[in-house]
This record gives C-alpha cells, sequence and structure tokens, in this order.
C-alpha cells in the first residue's frame, strides 16, 4: 500500500508543517473534530498553532478539540495531565471553552462507562476528522503499548515503569495508589477519517523503519497504520534516516 511520507529538512520546518495540517483542517471545515496528542514531538507544533491563531485570528470557534489519551490517578490540573498539557500549550492561547474540549477523566468511579460515553460524544459530533498521533519508541500509540489487539477500544491500560515512576514522584503519589493510562483504543484511532503521524528525532529512526517497513503485528501497534486509507507519516530527516 502506498503511504503518504513528508519529509521535513529540520524541526523548526518540521514544527510548521505539522501545525499547519491542524489550521488548514480549521479552516476547510470550522467544525472539524480534531484529536490532539501530548509530547516533547507535539509540544512546539502546539505552540505554532496557538501563535497562528493569535496573529491571523481564524476562526476556531466551531472546532471539537480532544485528547487521544490521559492519565488516571492524577489530578486533572497536574501539570503532566493531558487535559493541563493541551490547554496550557495551546487550547487557552485560542479561547476555546470546556464544551468544545473533549478529554478522557483521570478519575472516575466506573471507567469503562465514560469511555464508552467519550466515544459516543465524538461520533454525536459527527466523528474524528482529523487526528494527530506521536509514536513511542517501542510503537505505542497513546496508551496502547505492544500487544494491545487490533479491535481494542477506549479502554483503562497500564502505564509503563518509566513514566510511572517519574509521575509518582512529581505528583507525591503513594506506591499503594494505583496510576494508569486510559486510552481510544486501535479500533477507535483507525475510525479517524485523517491520521497524520508525527515523528522526529534520530532516537524513533528504529521504530519509524518497523511502523512502515516491518509487517502490520500488534507488536507494533503503529504499523496498523500502513492500512490506513488516509494516513500522512510526517517525519524530519533524522526519524527518517532508515527507510
Amino acid at each position: 500500500m502506498k503511504h503518504q511520507i513528508t519529509i521535513t529538512p529540520g524541526e523548526h520546518r518540521f514544527d510548521e508543517v505539522a501545525a499547519s495540517r491542524i489550521v488548514e483542517q480549521i479552516k476547510a471545515k470550522p467544525d472539524s473534530v480534531i484529536g490532539l496528542s501530548t509530547g516533547r514531538t507535539t509540544y512546539n507544533m502546539h505552540r505554532r498553532v496557538a501563535q497562528i491563531w493569535q496573529q491571523t485570528g481564524f476562526d476556531a470557534s466551531h472546532t471539537t478539540f480532544f485528547g487521544l489519551d490521559e492519565v488516571v490517578g492524577v489530578s486533572r490540573d497536574y501539570t503532566g495531565a493531558c487535559y493541563t498539557m493541551l490547554r496550557t500549550e495551546m487550547l487557552n492561547d485560542m479561547d476555546i471553552d470546556e464544551n468544545h474540549f473533549l478529554m478522557l477523566p483521570t478519575q472516575s468511579d466506573d471507567y469503562p462507562a465514560a469511555c464508552l460515553q467519550f466515544t459516543k460524544e465524538l461520533e454525536r459530533r459527527g466523528g474524528i476528522d482529523l487526528l494527530i498521533l506521536g509514536l513511542g519508541e517501542n510503537g505505542h500509540l497513546g496508551f496502547n503499548q505492544p500487544g494491545t489487539p487490533f479491535e481494542s477500544t477506549a479502554w483503562v491500560t497500564e502505564m509503563n515503569a518509566e513514566l510511572e515512576e517519574r509521575i509518582r514522584c512529581e505528583t507525591a503519589t503513594p506506591a499503594d495508589k494505583w496510576l494508569g493510562g486510559v486510552t481510544l483504543g486501535i479500533r477507535d484511532i483507525m475510525q479517524a477519517r485523517r491520521i497524520v503521524l508525527v515523528a522526529k528525532g534520530k532516537n524513533k529512526a528504529d521504530i519509524v523503519q518497523s511502523m512502515l517497513l516491518g509487517p502490520v503485528t500488534t507488536d507494533v501497534p503503529a504499523s496498523i497504520l500502513q492500512l490506513h486509507p488516509c494516513c500522512e507519516f510526517l517525519l524530519d530527516a533524522d526519524a527518517s534516516s532508515k527507510l
């Protein structure tokens, strides 16, 4: 299957192109439903979208934004919660109100019900028009780690040990309190009309190679994107160096 692969010469150009994908989607369809991912790869992209909004004033008041995943067991206003990261990196500066920003919960008495409610609300708003995906070094998408079934829908998952240790330290969470993640499943991701997978840095070169040139396997969750009908792989030169 032929994929759209876009390779940028440097990090600055990468961030500009990534931001433009979001801005162009909003301009083309103001009531779009757009999914965002947090992490080192997307931070500058989010800041750039907010800057463009402040400079040009394009109308995003009818756009619904949502987060792909969330940390479970912390306060929503914790600086490492995806809700707070997306708010501070981009959405606050664009005056996006709570009705146009959907997130899975950090705290819930019934996570399966919360997951179902979340996906149904996305459907009610017309489904996902654009989903920006970061790429984990082991090929994970959101909190969907290697081994996640491709038919999975929104669910509560385990957190990798390194991330859990960092969050426990930052939030002073005791060892006996469970921390995890909640995320859209692989099946939910594949239902997005358009996906832009973003990856930059030499540390992503091996997994980019596996994702694009290896077999479609749950061992590399992102490899399923080979089968998506409208997925762009946006890479910088370092991340694409082994293609």
